[in-house]
């Protein structure tokens, strides 16, 4: 990403495959600070444990921040 900072990022719901977004964007920054506390808070939320269990030795966690240049939604008509 320090080379090439484009990203895409499509998220589809589980439940309902043609309810979806995709954002494209760029990565403007890059850190390591925080990125463990940041995976434990989203293991708590979404996992309902304190600590993150899937974390194995020697692996870094890196948060990028990203600025999103085109994003697109869809879902069903109601």
């Amino acid at each position: 990403m320090s080379r090439d900072p484009r990203v895409a990022i499509a998220i589809t719901d589980r439940n309902n495959p043609y309810n979806m977004v995709t954002i494209q964007g760029n990565v403007v920054e890059q850190t390591v600070e925080g990125a463990d506390k940041h995976i434990d808070k989203m293991a708590k939320k979404y996992l309902g444990v304190d600590k993150y269990p899937f974390a194995m030795p020697g692996e870094e966690r890196i948060l990028l921040k990203i600025v999103p240049s085109k994003i697109f939604h869809m879902a069903p008509r109601s």
